[in-house]
């Protein structure tokens, strides 16, 4: 079936599932499947909660491999100093506010696809970020983000331990 997918390529997600959005600064993790049929389409693990300083770079690297992205939905209560709009590469984003939950953002590209991406928080460890990240871009997931983070295992503290 199989060459000629272009009658619909822009419902498809792209075959890579981990990329650095920039340097320390962010991870991306996209579904590698083409079927879309989970809650999410992937996940997003910003080191801050400064939308200024995180957005840009995600929706970068959103643009070279889905293409140009219009808006971004997020809920505002879980950023800091939200904008209406960013400007990346030349292209004005508008930023609206949506009650998702500061575990979800949802992203625009052209006038009707949407994409909705789990927030793994900044101060979440590295194993407990991939394990959720994981969780989140697995084809058959049916979990909603909320649920993802919830039951993700927090990280050993390091300090006492009274354990034995």
């Amino acid at each position: 079936m199989a060459d000629s997918d272009t009658s619909t390529p822009r419902k498809l997600l792209p075959d890579e599932i981990h990329r650095a959005v920039g340097p320390g600064t962010a991870l991306l993790r996209l579904q590698t499947t083409h079927s879309r049929e989970g809650v999410l389409d992937g996940a997003w693990w910003p080191r801050s909660r400064d939308v200024a300083t995180e957005l840009p770079a995600l929706i970068q690297a959103l643009t070279a491999h889905l293409g140009p992205v219009t808006r971004v939905g997020l809920d505002t209560d879980a950023w800091e100093e939200v904008p209406t709009r960013v400007v990346v590469e030349d292209r004005v984003v508008h930023v609206d506010a949506f009650p998702v939950g500061d575990d979800t953002v949802l992203i625009t590209r052209g006038d009707k696809d949407h994409f909705a991406l789990l927030v793994v928080p900044p101060d979440t460890t590295p194993d407990a970020a991939r394990d959720a990240m994981a969780r989140a871009v697995d084809a058959g997931n049916l979990t909603q983000a909320a649920e993802i983070l919830v039951a993700t295992p927090p990280e050993p503290t390091t300090g006492s331990q009274e354990s034995e």
